[in-house]
């Protein structure tokens, strides 16, 4: 009764240092990692000295509950990465995971080797640690900076899957640093099996998780808590199987498993993800704060000079090269590639497996274990202050935060909308005030606010500031002109729409100067294509599938002065010029018009053909949509 008791002060503790870390980090758009550390350090041994290991009852019970832990962070995370944002940048997701991080891990190593004369198994130890980013501390960053989705998603892509290689190879690796094995080729079986061990059971679980939510009747009364449960004791089980079998392939486990159910059509998606997400800010807080209270400012202070060289080396010049080597091509600008390569804080993974393994260094190995806790560390908090608490800032400076268009209305309309925008790259919000339209629309995929969207504070918090298109297709006419005056009124918006849906409204919207779009006239000229022009009928349903129709203005001064008939000589297959317009006038092109700067090209063509048209007439695209 009294160990129990001692325990609730402790938990206490925790938790609400948690609780208020995680707020601090939300009001200043920071990772909350830094303030969970700083917590820990300020109640562990060296501070207030209220935690510490014996409070845990020794290395054995807190490795086991970092552990755990751990594996439900990992697979909140896993469970959060869609293959429909992956399929954006597949090549350079692979690279990031491949190429970036055999260049992390290498370059890591020679640089702890000869800054800190440590042995090769010890450097690379270390580099393996610090290969993992992790969706603890990459999450929050994107939350805060709403860079383009494709750069989003190779960063989260990055994170969830370097976390689980990292566990995997740190632990393979440490094997050789703590036994008389074979070195490298230890090291890879140990690798090789522990991933097998964890992709087995991970995609075994999520099958039988996958079967019991989608076909067993979970009573309908309490269905939603039932499905929560389930997953929960689903992840835990899944690691706790996973890690039974070999050391560390829970992780493995847990990010398959979480991956795979992610990606599946489940019921009561939405309250899975809002309760995993809560019980992951709980183990957040407390895996950190614990941690932390292990940490001793010795192991930072005694690194010197070469320790603050290890953190320039990774921070200054290996990730810097590895994103650059895996990002090549014409998928990111080189604006966001600059910023990707500015970002990528460390997290869980480096510090809880670096601390739990200090632990059983320091007995045989107090040397060895001060220089793998204290350069974790020093790099987690050096790549969390200044790559996360500095993240909106170098967005800003290297301008690659796009244009917003934001759709009030998440209805068939609104989706629809945003479907075709999102298709041409656009970064689209959706605002709507019906919980239960949200919510189909974050399932479709889509970023949803909830709110009123006739609300300036609504409007401000989906980013109207950085918005270039308003479009209110709500199925309510007055919200809609009330959402149109107000973005016009009060905002710098470039573009702004509004769905009439009563035909009679469409004059009062123009009296007012709002451009409308009326529902019934557009149906109509749908339907006379449908029966006078049935090829174009056809031809533009067709389009909208997999071509693009796009205009843009002429920057390239290699095209002033190029014809038509040249230009098409230029263009990627699969594009044609429709249209070209000067001094607000349109017309079909002849062969012998010559370009003049500032006119205004509409291609037809393939998506992606047009696309690359839009970029070499306008090289400045990626940063004038920023």
């Amino acid at each position: 009764m009294s160990s129990g008791a001692s325990l609730i002060p402790l938990v206490v503790t925790i938790l609400g240092l948690g609780v208020t870390a995680q707020v601090l980090a939300d009001r200043l758009e920071i990772p909350s990692v830094l303030f969970l550390i700083l917590a820990g350090i300020a109640v562990g041994p060296e501070g207030l000295d209220i935690v510490s290991l014996e409070s845990f009852g020794g290395p054995g019970p807190l490795s086991g509950i970092v552990g755990l832990s751990v594996a439900i962070i990992v697979f909140e995370g896993a469970f959060h990465l869609k293959l429909s944002k992956l399929r954006q940048t597949p090549r350079e997701a692979f690279r990031l995971v491949t190429i970036g991080a055999g260049i992390t891990l290498l370059g890591t190593a020679l640089a702890v080797r000869f800054a800190l004369d440590a042995s090769w198994t010890l450097s690379f130890l270390v580099g393996s640690l610090l290969v993992a980013t992790g969706p603890t501390v990459v999450t929050p960053i994107l939350n805060v900076v709403p860079v383009r989705d494709r750069v989003g998603a190779a960063l989260e892509t990055e994170g969830i899957v370097n976390d689980v290689m990292a566990a995997i190879m740190a632990v393979a690796v440490f094997e050789v640093l703590t036994s008389t094995g074979t070195g490298l080729n230890l090291v890879i079986e140990s690798f090789l099996t522990r991933l097998g061990i964890g992709v087995f059971v991970g995609g075994l679980s999520a099958g039988v998780l996958w079967y019991l939510l989608a076909h067993v009747d979970l009573s309908p009364s309490n269905a939603v808590r039932n499905t929560r449960l389930i997953v929960l004791v689903g992840a835990i089980s899944t690691y706790g199987i996973a890690d039974a079998l070999a050391t560390e392939a829970g992780i493995a486990a847990v990010a398959t498993a979480g991956i795979l159910l992610g990606n599946t059509d489940l019921p009561y998606e939405d309250e899975i993800e809002a309760f995993k997400g809560d019980i992951t800010l709980i183990v957040l807080s407390f895996v950190f704060i614990s941690l932390a209270t292990l940490l001793s400012f010795d192991d930072l202070l005694s690194l010197g000079v070469g320790g603050l060289l290890v953190v320039v080396v990774v921070v200054v010049v290996i990730r810097p090269l590895a994103v650059l080597l895996s990002t090549f091509g014409d998928r990111f600008s080189f604006r966001e590639r600059l910023f990707m390569s500015a970002v990528g804080p460390r997290g869980i993974i480096p510090a809880s497996v670096a601390t739990l393994f200090a632990l059983e260094l320091r007995g045989s190995n107090p040397e060895a274990a001060t220089i793998l806790v204290g350069t974790v560390f020093l790099v987690i908090l050096t790549t969390v202050v200044f790559e996360g608490g500095f993240a909106r800032h170098i967005a800003q400076a290297l301008n690659v935060l796009p244009m917003r268009v934001i759709i009030v209305g998440g209805g068939r309309v609104g989706r629809g909308l945003a479907e075709r925008l999102e298709d041409r790259g656009e970064n689209v919000i959706i605002v709507d005030n019906d919980q239960q339209q949200v919510e189909q629309a974050r399932n479709a995929g889509f970023t949803a606010h909830f709110g009123d969207g006739t609300d300036t504070d609504v409007l401000r918090s989906a980013g109207v500031g950085n918005a270039k298109i308003v479009a209110a297709a709500t199925g309510d006419d007055d919200a809609n002109l009330l959402v149109a005056q107000l973005t016009q009124s009060k905002f710098d918006v470039e573009t702004v729409l509004a769905r009439v849906n009563t035909p009679g409204n469409a004059e009062a919207f123009e009296e007012l100067g709002v451009r409308a779009i009326s529902a019934d006239d557009s149906i109509a000229q749908s339907m006379d294509n449908a029966i006078e022009r049935p090829a174009l009928s056809e031809w533009m349903s067709e389009l909208g599938r997999a071509g693009d129709v796009q205009e843009i203005e002429v920057t390239a001064e290699t095209l002033v002065g190029t014809s038509i008939s040249d230009l098409d000589g230029e263009l990627p297959d699969g594009v044609l010029v429709a249209l070209v317009s000067r001094d607000g006038e349109s017309q079909i092109p002849e062969p012998e018009w010559t370009l003049q700067h500032g006119d205004h090209l509409t291609f037809v063509g393939r998506r992606d053909a047009v696309h690359r048209a839009l970029e070499q007439c306008h090289p400045d695209l990626h940063a004038d949509t920023a």
